[in-house]
């Protein structure tokens, strides 16, 4: 077992002892999270494993005592279990650096690389070109063989002369070290990413002054952009079309920004493929974490970009107004069409009570006419009576008063009229043929003209043939 203990210059202590458990040959329980779990065909480790794995943990050793005399005799007797057995400090000091490569980094003194080149008003910006040039103008300026050779020339002694041509070494070493960095595009990307950068994210602003503050804002985080081909804000009078392209490149942007400080693991201490495997996992979990939180500060300050937009608010301002004008339209089409339509009803009810009141005045007409025909039979049918009374009185061609009424009841008025008008002027017989005859008295004049004619022929006839019978004399008068 482990014993926490220090040492002095007198007496070293093991780190290493054994319990009296394992002494008197009883079981061993290794006690765990769960329950304890007895240990059985174990041995303990001894002082070479010991050793071993102290010397893998990077803890320093200690040499012999140079005073032998001052121990004890069971000290001096195990010299050599003591002689590889490192202190209990180094132990500490070597477990208490393990995993903090973050503390190691911060330790470690970060260089400009880019003012070491001269690029520090450039930074990301410079080009490869650019800092080959900058690389050979500072390491011509700062050559430890041109200035060295000035330096041999001032009267300063020789210490401070010494001290100076390390600096100068340092320096041009350092020019050297940010060269190769700033050339290889990973480490230059690593070294970008920590660089210094403001992650303000601006939430409000006067409409007026949108440009100002949310401009420079993205303008920095285009640094981070994948596609170098990074839109502009614009202006007030920049198209929609570009500006919807704009907030879209920024709210489908993609970054290669690194986050090295995040990786708190050192793979390089893990002590098996194990711890290995899991530094990665746990470097890779607060990396991806890391980047989540880099692309959502990234979005809220696209979204308060896009909510501030004086060119976006005053779109969404014309599609409202747009939208509400399609509104009242929509309203007054509709209320039209209900006005039309009330129209039309009133129309037909209007229509209604006009045709109402021409059939009530056409029914109150019919009503007089017929009223009107009424009295007009019942005049013509007097007149009829009236004209009738000598034939009924004489008892003419067996004319009946009878026969008078039916003649009233069947004719109109219009064919009374006639028939009166026909009886007019006539007496005795010929009034009694017209009263017999009553509506038919055309067709019988046109049978008896017929007849006339037929009894006329008939007559020629008869004569004709009793003028054969006759005398000459007769048939000469015929």
């Amino acid at each position: 077992m482990m014993q926490s203990l220090g040492s002095n210059n007198s007496v070293v202590i093991k780190l290493l002892t054994y319990s009296n458990e394992l002494l008197e040959g009883k079981p061993l329980y290794v006690s765990s999270n769960s329950l304890p779990l007895k240990a059985l065909n174990r041995e303990p480790a001894g002082h070479a494993f010991h050793s071993a794995a102290l010397k893998l943990r990077g803890c320093a050793k200690e040499g012999k005592k140079e005073d032998d005399t001052s121990a004890s005799p069971k000290k001096v007797a195990n010299d050599k279990d003591v002689e590889d057995i490192p202190s209990y400090e180094s132990y500490k000091n070597s477990s208490s650096n393990k995993g903090k490569k973050g503390k190691n980094k911060s330790d470690k003194e970060q260089h400009d690389h880019y003012a070491l080149l001269g690029l520090g008003s450039l930074r990301y910006l410079a080009t490869e070109d650019q800092i080959r040039k900058s690389y050979r103008d500072a390491a011509l300026k700062h050559h430890p063989d041109k200035l060295a050779a000035a330096l041999l020339l001032t009267e300063e002694s020789e210490e401070v002369k010494q001290a100076k041509k390390e600096a100068i070494e340092s320096h041009f070493k350092l020019i050297q070290e940010a060269y190769e960095l700033l050339m290889d595009p990973t480490k230059r990307r690593i070294f970008d990413s920590t660089d210094e950068f403001d992650d303000k994210v601006p939430s409000d602003c006067a409409p007026k002054d949108f440009f100002k503050v949310f401009g420079p804002a993205f303008k920095r985080n285009a640094k981070w952009s994948v596609n170098p081909r990074v839109p502009d804000l614009g202006d007030e009078n920049t198209p929609v079309k570009e500006v919807d392209k704009y907030y879209n490149f920024w709210y489908a942007f993609k970054s290669w920004r690194e986050f090295p400080e995040e990786e708190e693991h050192d793979l390089e201490e893990a002590e098996s493929r194990e711890e290995k495997r899991w530094m990665e996992r746990e470097n890779a979990r607060k990396t991806q974490k890391a980047r989540k939180e880099e692309y959502a500060r990234i979005r809220t300050l696209v979204d308060n970009a896009y909510k501030k937009d004086p060119r976006i608010v005053k779109r969404k301002e014309d599609e409202k107004a747009k939208k509400q004008a399609k509104k009242d339209e929509k309203v007054m089409a509709k209320k039209k069409l209900e006005e039309e339509a009330a129209a039309a009803i009133e129309e037909e009810k209007r229509r209604k009570e006009e045709e109402a009141k021409l059939a009530a005045e056409a029914a109150q007409q019919q009503k007089k006419n017929k009223e009107k025909e009424k009295k007009l039979r019942s005049k013509e049918r007097s007149r009829l009576r009236t004209l009738s009374a000598p034939v009924l009185s004489q008892r003419l061609l067996g004319i009946s008063v009878a026969h008078v009424e039916d003649l009233c009841m069947s004719l109109n008025t219009e064919q009374l009229r006639k028939l009166c008008d026909k009886m007019e002027n006539k007496e005795g017989l010929k009034l009694a043929k017209v009263l017999k005859n009553g509506n038919n008295d055309e067709t019988e004049s046109e049978e008896e003209v017929g007849a006339k004619q037929n009894g006329h022929v008939e007559s020629n006839g008869f004569s004709m043939a009793d003028t054969a019978t006759q005398s000459p004399r007769a048939a000469a008068m015929v």
